[in-house]
């Protein structure tokens, strides 16, 4: 049973590969239907003074992937960061920087998922609203799936998709660390490492990419 949340000596003691392992495993867990049992309260009453989460997940807003479910996480575990498509703004960026400079975060995860709506609608070009400003942080991998991937340019395209949701998490990545000097230092002096990977909605599998 998870009944102990993590304490500022557990999180010091952690590295960025254990981190990974720890939440890949815990993955595993969630597929095999062996997830851990929680003590809630125990966990909400040893956290109330503080939190010192192993990770930060961005991840899309979407209902079937409850990063900490999949994950196999507990009350104190990780900071979520969610927007519909995974992207990194201002304020995601800021929030990854807080996880890991302030609170002490191992981690970054960057968690794409299968037949995702918003890179499906950024595919086709959708304009509605705020979504259409929304989808511009999603175009750049659309714009290069169009080169590797054979076929049409849009949602009814299974394998652009796929190659587009790949790519959206891929670019983003690369965009955390052209855009955060402090997280992109944090990599280089082996403080934190920044991943990413793609959760499926038919095996509930999270695959690295």
């Amino acid at each position: 049973m998870k009944n102990i949340a993590i304490t500022k000596d557990i999180q010091s003691a952690l590295t960025a590969d254990s981190v990974l392992q720890d939440l890949l495993k815990g993955n595993n867990r969630f597929v095999d239907g062996n997830s851990q049992s929680t003590d809630n309260s125990a966990l909400v009453s040893q956290t109330t003074g503080g939190q010192y989460p192993k990770a930060v997940v961005l991840s899309c807003i979407d209902s079937r992937v409850p990063v900490e479910t999949v994950l196999d996480q507990a009350i104190g575990d990780i900071f979520v960061a969610r927007v519909a498509g995974n992207f990194e703004n201002v304020d995601i960026l800021g929030s990854l920087e807080y996880s890991c400079k302030v609170a002490g975060s191992k981690l970054v995860f960057v968690l794409g998922h299968e037949s995702c709506g918003a890179v499906k609608a950024a595919c086709d070009g959708v304009e509605l609203g705020n979504i259409t400003e929304m989808l511009d942080n999603i175009m750049p991998a659309v714009k290069k799936s169009a080169i590797e991937v054979d076929g049409e340019a849009n949602s009814s395209n299974s394998e652009f998709v796929t190659k587009t949701v790949e790519n959206n998490v891929l670019l983003t990545i690369d965009r955390i660390r052209e855009k955060s000097q402090i997280l992109s230092e944090m990599e280089d002096n082996g403080e934190i490492k920044i991943v990413g990977g793609v959760y499926s909605l038919q095996t509930g599998k999270v695959n690295m990419l």
